[in-house]
C-alpha cells in the first residue's frame, strides 16, 4: 500500500491523522510505504498568523479533543506560540534527518515539540535541539540550516505540493494515488479506511481539504470545511 501524506508541522489535524494512521497500521499489521510531502501553510512571503488569539480556530480545534485523548496525545489546541512559526527551516531539517536515517523520528518530534511542548519550531536553535534529541549532530545540523544545504530540495518539494498536487488544505493524504477523507480523526476510522483500501487492493486515499469535507488546515486557517 502506497500512502502519500501532505502536511505541515503547524497543522493540528495533521498530527492527529498521522498518529491515528500510525496506530491503525500497528494494530492491523498492514504494511504501507509512507511518503511525507512538505507543504507550508504560510510561505515566508506572507505574514504569520496568530492562532492563540483566534477564537474561531480555537473552537474548531475542539473536534480533535476526543480523538487526541483516545490516541494518547496531550496536544495544546492551539499551542501558546505567537505568531505561528514558519516551517521552511523545520522541513529543511527533515531533509537533513532523512539523509542521516532519522527522518521519521525527527518528523514526529517536530510535531510534538510544537503541539505538546509549545516550542517555536521556526527557530534554528530549537530545531537543532530537536535534532540532538533524535541522535543527530546538532552542530552539523545547524550548519546545514545556516548554509541552506537543503533549501533547494525543500522549495522543490513544497512547489510540487502546491503546483502539482494542489491541496485545498492539509492533511491531504492519498492511498495508491487517490484521495480519501478523514472526518473523525480516530484510529478506528483509519482502520476502516485501511481495510477498505486493502479489500480493493487499490483506491482512493484519505484527505480533508479546507473547502471540502470535515476539518482541515488551509493557508488562511484551520476549521470546518
Amino acid at each position: 500500500m502506497q500512502i502519500l501524506f501532505v502536511s505541515d508541522y503547524v497543522c493540528p489535524y495533521c498530527l492527529v491523522a498521522k498518529e491515528a494512521l500510525k496506530q491503525a497500521l500497528a494494530e492491523t499489521g498492514m504494511e504501507a510505504e509512507i511518503t511525507w510531502q512538505p507543504y507550508e501553510l504560510t510561505p515566508e512571503s506572507r505574514e504569520r498568523v496568530d492562532t492563540w488569539h483566534d477564537e474561531k480556530r480555537r473552537a474548531n480545534y475542539q473536534i480533535l479533543v476526543e480523538p487526541c485523548a483516545r490516541l494518547g496525545l496531550d496536544m495544546k489546541l492551539p499551542p501558546h506560540v505567537i505568531p505561528r512559526p514558519y516551517t521552511r527551516l523545520a522541513f529543511e531539517g527533515w531533509f537533513y534527518a532523512c539523509e542521516k536515517g532519522r527522518g521519521e523520528e525527527y518528523n514526529d518530534l517536530v510535531y510534538r515539540a510544537y503541539f505538546v511542548e509549545e516550542q517555536d519550531i521556526g527557530e534554528p536553535e530549537v530545531l537543532a535541539g530537536l535534532a540532538r534529541r533524535v541522535g543527530l549532530d546538532a552542530d552539523d545540523f545547524a550548519a546545514a540550516l545556516q548554509n541552506g544545504s537543503y533549501t533547494a530540495a525543500e522549495k522543490e518539494a513544497v512547489a510540487y505540493a502546491r503546483n502539482v498536487l494542489k491541496p485545498q488544505g492539509v492533511p491531504t493524504v492519498y492511498i495508491n494515488g487517490e484521495k480519501i477523507s478523514v472526518r473523525e480523526y480516530t484510529k478506528e476510522e483509519m482502520i476502516a479506511i485501511l481495510r477498505q483500501e486493502a479489500d480493493k487492493d487499490a483506491g482512493p486515499g484519505f484527505s480533508c481539504g479546507d473547502d471540502g469535507c470535515g476539518f482541515s488546515c488551509g493557508e488562511d486557517g484551520c476549521g470546518m470545511a
